[in-house]
């Protein structure tokens, strides 16, 4: 399971502490699966994480709808945009993740 994988990395840390973030917005779980860990509310999927070579990878399932005023996603995919995290940047992740659980609820 990829959760296992993250937990044992050398980004062990980076990934806890973005997990513990995210966990932090109300309504959020974590479903774990082979390949990815996913983060989810009641509208359904919101992003996925997991531990990289550099540190971790924050995946924002509808990130192609979101603004990017940071300019710090990567991708040029039909949805989803990446914002890969060498250290974690609480102010940067929060901006994207408050980004995606609004277009998520939208209907």
């Amino acid at each position: 399971m990829q959760y296992d994988i993250d937990i044992k990395s050398d980004h062990k840390n980076l990934f806890l502490k973005a997990r513990k973030f995210l966990l932090s917005f109300d309504g959020i779980v974590e479903i774990r699966k082979d390949r990815i860990t996913t983060y989810s509310d009641q509208n359904g999927g919101i992003c996925h994480m997991r531990t990289m070579p550099y540190g971790i990878d924050i995946g924002f399932l509808k990130g192609a709808k979101m603004d990017d005023d940071l300019g710090l996603l990567t991708g040029k995919g039909k949805l989803i945009r990446v914002l890969p995290q060498k250290r974690f940047d609480k102010d940067a992740v929060g901006y994207y993740l408050r980004q995606a659980i609004a277009i998520n609820a939208e209907k």
